[in-house]
């Protein structure tokens, strides 16, 4: 019978930044570092979070079997009532990663009561930190039990708080992004919720990011990269538990916050350059340009007759108005759902839907 090694405390008793982890990371700090200065040359960066955040909780939902569209998400974002839970469940866990991303400006530090809140609005419930004994991670092909979390109340509670010290203390002096790469699995070891501890986790990714200012914004789409490296993210976890040997994990969470540093450079230069176009065009074809319409129109990839109002501070009968020529000149689309009238963004829609193309 195979004994399980109990989960260390934090920090690890062991050497972690070695010579291949300290290769990968001035590559991975490189293009981070890059990607955090093409994202201050957006003109308003609630453009570029509304824009990644989709994407963001559209793959990470969907690596928890949550399956939907572009187009289901974007009824959800404007009548959940009538949209599917998939959908729903995607607009609700963007809306834990604005609520996390507001705590940590605010407090300057994730705790145990950030993570739970996250916990809370991914998941709809205030079941809080597990009080019952009984939760095992299983292989979903052979049903058998390959780790036990830890079980009682009393001790998950004392590995988060290990986790907190941990994540707001930098005495260590361990590069953050190696740090994040032990926080996400001691975070997922723990397992400290009956359901939606992945992604919690994968919120708390981000989180880290900002609060170390690593990127200003949670615009680094990381999601994507397990998705696609699925089976040997799994492998990686069952492999650091068996043998307390992290260089193969912290490589391979360096390189996918490289990969997904590139391309969410990608995505930022796209949307950077139909700002640019239609920048250009609403001058050259309408008389109706202005610095605070055109991010209006890119704020998210919709907008309706409240939002102009607000935005320019111009009568509803004025903003009507606007997104009649908009409509007409084809620089958006319109749609009646429910009892309202949306403009859609069909440029801005279009590069979001095929930045979540492999």
């Amino acid at each position: 019978m195979k004994i399980e090694k109990k989960l260390e405390m934090l920090p690890l008793n062991k050497e972690i930044e070695t010579k291949r982890v300290l290769k990968q990371l001035a590559r991975t700090s490189r293009t981070l570092a890059e990607l955090k200065g093409i994202a201050k040359t957006m003109p308003n960066q609630n453009i570029l979070i509304n824009a990644i955040m989709i994407n963001e909780a559209k793959t990470s939902s969907g690596i928890e079997n949550i399956v939907t569209t572009h187009d289901e998400i974007y009824k959800a974002m404007i009548r959940p009532i009538d949209t599917s839970p998939a959908a729903k469940e995607v607009v609700d866990y963007r809306s834990a990663i604005w609520q996390g991303y507001q705590l940590i400006k605010e407090r300057q530090i994730i705790n145990i009561n950030t993570i739970i809140k996250i916990q809370e609005k991914v998941e709809h419930n205030q079941a809080g930190i597990r009080s019952v004994p009984g939760t095992v991670i299983k292989n979903t092909q052979t049903n058998e039990i390959v780790y036990t979390p830890p079980q009682e109340k009393t001790e998950i509670l004392k590995y988060m708080k290990n986790l907190e010290d941990y994540i707001n203390n930098d005495e260590d002096m361990v590069d953050p992004l190696i740090k994040l790469a032990i926080i996400h699995y001691q975070f997922e070891s723990i397992h400290p919720f009956y359901d939606g501890n992945g992604r919690t986790g994968r919120i708390l990714n981000i989180l880290y990011l900002v609060l170390k200012d690593l990127i200003d914004a949670p615009i680094l789409y990381l999601s994507k990269y397990i998705i696609r490296n699925k089976i040997e993210y799994y492998k990686l976890f069952q492999k650091t538990r068996e043998t307390g040997n992290f260089e193969e994990w912290i490589i391979y969470m360096l390189i996918g916050i490289e990969e997904m540093s590139e391309e969410t450079i990608g995505i930022i230069n796209k949307i950077r350059d139909e700002i640019i176009n239609m920048k250009h065009e609403l001058r050259n074809r309408t008389k109706i340009y202005s610095k605070e319409l055109l991010e209006a129109l890119f704020f998210e990839f919709y907008t309706k007759i409240p939002y102009i109002q607000k935005q320019l501070d111009v009568s509803d009968k004025t903003a009507q108005k606007y997104l009649d020529i908009l409509v007409e000149q084809g620089f958006l689309t319109s749609e009646k759902i429910g009892r309202e009238r949306i403009y859609k963004n069909e440029r801005l829609f279009k590069i979001i839907k095929e930045a979540d193309r492999d």
